[in-house]
C-alpha cells in the first residue's frame, strides 16, 4: 500500500475523492463478493468448499478450521454459532472491519492513516495469535469447546 500526503490525494476535487476511495472500496467490494459466495454456497455442508489439507493429513483442525462457517454464521446473525465455529475468525472479522473503516475514513478525509509503524507488528501479532489459538484449542482439554 502506497502512503500519500493529502495534497497527493487531490483533496479538493470530487474526482480526487473518487481516486482516494477507490482502493478501500475495491477491497470492500471484494469482501462483499466473498460474503455473497458464502450466502450462496453453504460452508456447513461437508466438502462444499473443499477440505482442509491440514485436517486431511493430521485428523486435527488447523487454526483456521471453521473460519468459513464462522463468517457464514455472522452473515446470518448468529454470533454464538460463529464463536463455536471459530472464535478467532470472529475476532479477525471485527479487526478487519475496524481497520477497513479507518482506511476508508482516512481516505475520505484526505488524511490517510500511516500504517508503516504498526503494520508489521500487527500482522505478526495476528499470526502469533492465530497459531496460539490453534494450539490451545487442540492441546488444552478445558478449551476443547473451541474446536469446530
Amino acid at each position: 500500500m502506497t502512503l500519500s500526503t493529502p495534497s497527493d490525494l487531490g483533496a479538493t476535487s470530487t474526482g480526487g475523492l473518487a481516486r482516494r476511495v477507490r482502493e478501500p472500496l475495491l477491497v470492500g467490494g471484494g469482501a462483499a463478493a466473498l460474503c455473497l459466495g458464502l450466502l450462496v454456497h453453504d460452508p456447513h455442508q461437508p466438502g462444499s468448499w473443499g477440505y482442509c489439507p491440514f485436517l486431511l493429513l493430521t485428523g486435527r483442525p488447523c487454526p483456521a478450521c471453521g473460519g468459513l462457517r464462522a463468517v457464514d454464521d455472522l452473515l446470518h446473525g448468529d454470533l454464538l454459532a460463529a464463536l463455536g465455529s471459530n472464535a478467532y475468525a470472529v475476532g479477525s472479522v471485527g479487526l478487519g472491519i475496524v481497520l477497513w473503516v479507518l482506511w476508508l475514513v482516512g481516505r475520505v478525509r484526505a488524511r490517510p492513516v500511516d500504517w508503516s509503524p504498526v503494520h508489521g507488528r500487527l500482522a505478526s501479532a495476528w499470526l502469533a495469535g492465530l497459531l496460539l489459538f490453534g494450539a490451545l484449542r487442540l492441546l488444552v482439554p478445558g478449551l476443547a469447546f473451541l474446536q469446530p
